[in-house]
């Protein structure tokens, strides 16, 4: 088998999103202007977006027997991305999100997380997984598949990179993450993540603890402000793209897939934050996670 440029790790989810007048607070009301369904989870939409850029990737994940899925699996293969990494079960449900978005493209999100958190280390290949240049690994609600990953992180050879988005799930785990953040090469928290993971409210500073910890790169994701880079010899704070904005949903996983595709290419600190901002921007000029991530083609808009 060929080795892949980058193999997922993380929870395979259907995503109902509503389109919603406003999201509604406690006591309130609302109401639903459209609804689409597709295929999410974090490391998926990272994979996804890797894969339409050309690269070979694969995934380990977990689904069930249901239509939810078959959904899943069969959009991966549609999209080009190695299912054999994927754990099969006749029991439970599928992974679920339920989202709300508003008009200004903020969003609400309830994760029914069903088979994504019974995965246990003794499912998973190892040489499927360690057979990659990068392991893009992203949370679990669950602690059985953390520690599964947390074991997998253990053994993972010397010649594959750790990419890690922590996401705020694990970032309010503490301690309890630094042994993977000691494995990582690249951690691509936001702005909230990296506070608390390192309670430092100033994003440079908290890099700096990150990379003390061991990180080689952080890639801190600002939202509308772009991205700061650090490998600590040099920093960057790259400026994003202005588009319009209609869904944020899986901006911060598009990001994560330009800059890892930066790396697996040997671009520069720079050019990664660039094409990370790129993927995002495309990403959140259409509902859902993956209907506006971009394709090898259109990187030539970045000249």
């Amino acid at each position: 088998m060929k080795r892949f440029d980058a193999v997922g790790f993380g929870g395979l989810n259907v995503d109902k999103l509503f389109k919603v007048d406003k999201i509604a607070g406690a006591e309130e009301e609302s109401f639903i202007i459209d609804y689409q369904e597709s295929c999410g989870g974090s490391a998926a939409n990272t994979i996804v977006a890797l894969a339409r850029l050309g690269c070979n990737v694969g995934f380990i994940g977990k689904v069930a027997d249901d239509r939810e899925g078959k959904m899943l699996t069969e959009d991966f293969r549609k999209e080009g991305v190695d299912t054999n990494g994927i754990i099969h079960t006749k029991q439970g449900r599928s992974g679920a999100v339920m989202g709300f978005v508003d008009k200004k493209g903020e969003r609400a999100l309830y994760v029914d997380p069903g088979v994504n958190d019974t995965i246990e280390l003794n499912e998973i290949s190892m040489k499927y997984a360690f057979q990659t240049h990068f392991l893009h690994i992203t949370s679990f609600v669950g602690n059985e598949s953390f520690q599964a990953q947390q074991k997998l992180v253990k053994r993972l050879l010397n010649d594959v990179k750790l990419s890690f988005d922590p996401g705020e799930l694990y970032a309010r785990k503490g301690v309890a993450l630094d042994s993977m953040i000691k494995r990582t090469f690249v951690l691509m928290p936001n702005r909230k993540e990296l506070e608390l993971l390192t309670a430092k409210a100033d994003y440079k500073e908290g890099a700096e603890v990150l990379l003390k910890k061991g990180v080689k790169i952080v890639a801190v994701k600002l939202g509308n402000k772009g991205c700061y880079i650090t490998d600590g010899k040099e920093s960057q704070h790259v400026e994003p793209f202005k588009v319009k904005v209609v869904d944020t949903t899986g901006a911060g996983d598009a990001f994560c897939a330009g800059f890892l595709y930066g790396l697996i290419k040997d671009k520069s600190l720079y050019e990664c934050g660039c094409l990370g901002n790129f993927v995002a921007s495309r990403c959140i000029m259409k509902m859902c996670a993956r209907p506006g991530l971009p394709y090898l083609e259109d990187l030539k808009f970045l000249g």
